[in-house]
């Protein structure tokens, strides 16, 4: 059984335009997520609920083990061959939003996460933000 894995990170692009095919076919990249705006989807609850936006997005934890940040980051960077000149103006003309999603496991209070200053500055130029989801 393997342990819980301390970090891992996703890529999303959201919006209630985002239309997920464009974005598999611009990326040449299959999702771990891909839904319109309305489409409906069931809860691990068993609920059926509609999108409330739209989201196509990729996750690193089934190729990357580390509980480090930086090795799923640089995953996704090169696995979306990142950055594209053109994917900013593309987000911004359907209005979405695109950012790297990390989880971060910090129950002893002592781990600092990673996110390089290049990949930062990487995100910042394309618009996009990334986002630390701490867990203590």
């Amino acid at each position: 059984m393997e342990k819980n894995k301390l970090a891992h990170a996703s890529f999303t692009i959201s919006g209630d335009k985002v239309i997920p095919d464009f974005w598999t076919e611009y990326f040449e990249v299959q999702p771990d997520m891909a839904r319109k705006k309305g489409d409906p989807f069931t809860t691990k609850h068993g609920r059926v609920i509609q999108t409330w936006t739209g989201v196509w997005g990729v996750q690193s934890k089934r190729e990357i083990r580390s509980d480090a940040l930086e090795p799923h980051l640089r995953y996704l960077i090169q696995h979306l061959a990142l950055p594209r000149s053109d994917l900013r103006s593309l987000i911004e003309n359907v209005g979405a939003k695109m950012r790297f999603f990390c989880y971060w496991s910090n129950e002893t209070g002592d781990r600092i996460p990673d996110v390089p200053e290049d990949i930062q500055e990487m995100m910042d130029a394309l618009g996009g933000i990334v986002e630390i989801d701490e867990y203590r």
